[in-house]
């Protein structure tokens, strides 16, 4: 079992980003057709010195160019996600994710956790695309109920409306890993924010990363300029369902 995907180099804030490996994922296409622990064991610093150093470089990047986003919170530790996959539940039994992914989570005073803690950035890079995101995919139940609270409260819930009424007047998209074909029980079908009290989370989409980016410095900057954008919807999670 491998306890350290991410390879031991100097702390990434000391090492800036300088481009993944390739813009069109050549590691994980070939990784989608020998996934298996030979294979990866034989390309295993492919994956480490093309990917997930860099991936931590970039989060440590994008990281510093978000102090003062979120007024007295900080963004938190960035992390880079483990390559293998949990094949404990999933009707996917390969062993490894085709796919490098990591997260800037939103500093609220605990330990970070998804489902909980809203992401400053979420970036993943892989086969089948690259995509950034800022918010809670899912939630907990707890945070969910918090959640929809803070929506249901005139005060609180008009300011995260017009928050998002900028940015999806901007082009971005908002979604979520599940949805309720109704509003939850006990709501009116036609309250003014119907739409978000049917999600069990939101994430803020600013579309897709470009590719000619995933192999430069200039990726930095543009991950940090979205994720600003981003940041009073995601303080807004950060005070109210965290």
């Amino acid at each position: 079992m491998i306890r350290n995907p991410v390879p031991k180099t100097p702390p990434a804030a000391t090492i800036a980003f300088r481009g993944f490996h390739d813009a069109r994922g050549d590691f994980f296409l070939a990784l989608a057709l020998h996934n298996d622990r030979e294979w990866f064991q034989a390309h295993r610093s492919d994956y480490e010195e093309g990917w997930a150093a860099p991936m931590a470089a970039l989060l440590a990047g994008v990281r510093g160019g978000l102090n003062g986003a979120y007024g007295r919170r900080a963004p938190g530790d960035p992390k880079v996600f483990r390559i293998h996959r949990d094949v404990r539940f999933g009707k996917d039994k390969t062993p490894y994710k085709t796919h490098v992914a990591g997260w800037i989570p939103i500093d609220t005073g605990g330990v970070a956790r998804p489902g909980v803690t809203p992401a400053a950035m979420y970036l993943q890079v892989g086969v089948d695309a690259a995509f950034t995101g800022s918010g809670c995919w899912t939630l907990e139940p707890d945070s969910l109920k918090r959640f929809r609270t803070a929506l249901l409260d005139p005060r609180r819930g008009a300011a995260l409306a017009r928050r998002l009424d900028g940015l999806t007047a901007a082009g971005w998209s908002c979604s979520c890993a599940e949805s309720l074909v109704r509003v939850p029980a006990g709501v009116d079908p036609d309250h003014p924010r119907a739409a978000l009290l049917r999600m069990k989370g939101l994430v803020l989409d600013p579309g897709g990363v470009p590719r000619r980016l995933l192999t430069r410095p200039e990726l930095v900057g543009w991950l940090v300029e979205r994720a600003r954008a981003a940041a009073p919807v995601v303080g807004w999670l950060a005070e109210n369902v965290a």
